[in-house]
This record gives C-alpha cells, sequence and structure tokens, in this order.
C-alpha cells in the first residue's frame, strides 16, 4: 500500500513549525539583527545552535550538491545523527523539500514535509530523523555544518519506498 504525500500540501517552512525539529536559519525581523561594520552590514545573530561536542566532535564545513530526484519522490530512507547537530544552508535559488519525524523510535506515521525557499537553512538537532537534501528544480548546493569527529555519527535506516511525495 503506498502512502501518498502531497506536494502542494507540504507545510511552509516557518521556526514554529519546525522548532521540533531544529531551527530554521533565515533573516527576519524577529530574529536578532543588529548593525555592525559602520552601520554598512546587518548582523543576523546566533541563528542556530550548533551543537557537535558529543566524543570530542569538531564543527565542520562542507559543500553538498544535490539533484533532483524523479517525482514522484518514494521515501526510500532516514537517517539521524547521535553525535550532533547537522545545518544546512542553500547556496543558490531553488527552493527544496525537507522530509522530518521526530528524534526517539523511528515512526513512519510521524512524518512531516516542509518546503523551504532558497532563503532558509536549516539546523536539524541531534538525532531528528531526516531525509538527504531533497532538491527542486535543478542542481543545488547546500553549505553544510556537522560533526566531524571519531564515532559513527550517521544512523540510516531503509524503508520500503510505500511512502510517495507527489507534486499533483
Amino acid at each position: 500500500m503506498i502512502k501518498q504525500l502531497e506536494l502542494r500540501a507540504a507545510r511552509p517552512l516557518t521556526s514554529e513549525a519546525f522548532s521540533a525539529f531544529g531551527d530554521v536559519i533565515e533573516t527576519s525581523a524577529s530574529t536578532n539583527n543588529f548593525a555592525i561594520n559602520g552601520g554598512i552590514t546587518q548582523r543576523y545573530h546566533d541563528l542556530a545552535k550548533i551543537d557537535v561536542s558529543d566524543q570530542q566532535g569538531h564543527a565542520i564545513i562542507s559543500i553538498f550538491r544535490s539533484n533532483p530526484l524523479p517525482q514522484p519522490i518514494a521515501i526510500k530512507m532516514m537517517e539521524r545523527h547521535p553525535y550532533g547537530s547537522q545545518a544546512f544552508i542553500p547556496m543558490g535559488d531553488n527552493p527544496y523539500l525537507i522530509v522530518v519525524a521526530p528524534a526517539g523510535e523511528f515512526d513512519a506515521n510521524s512524518i512531516e514535509v516542509f518546503i523551504a525557499n532558497s532563503n532558509q537553512g536549516i539546523n536539524y538537532h541531534k538525532g531528528t530523523w531526516h531525509h538527504f537534501c531533497l532538491a527542486l528544480d535543478g542542481e543545488s548546493d547546500f553549505l553544510v555544518v556537522d560533526r566531524g569527529g571519531e564515532g559513527d555519527n550517521c544512523d540510516v535506516l531503509e524503508l520500503d519506498g510505500s511512502l510517495v511525495i507527489a507534486s499533483s
């Protein structure tokens, strides 16, 4: 049996809606911001809580280049990072999908889908289940801040693909 989630029903990404899973990284009037560099630059300050210190971990910065999957998108895996948070900041103009489930024992019925604009990044809390980057509208680069260090920091759960995200 295929459970189908409508892409058009994906929730818009907001800080409030995403708070159980992590932080939304974006500029807005409600974020702490102030002028720096003689008033030339506006600093949007402390937008995400980077949590990577478990088991002597350290922060690393990478770029992930993602290509869109064929639609409809079958969800065939979820992953989580038990020792650190993981932030994704888009580096282009394409929107992208976020598929998440709460930390703890995985429950497919608790999966939520969000659609993010190209000016919104996310930071998954440690242990949050998520799908890999789901680029839309073309190849997309993401600046990624996550944990480097000893220990296996990626649990992967293979799914049967019966959960499908369709754009109809």
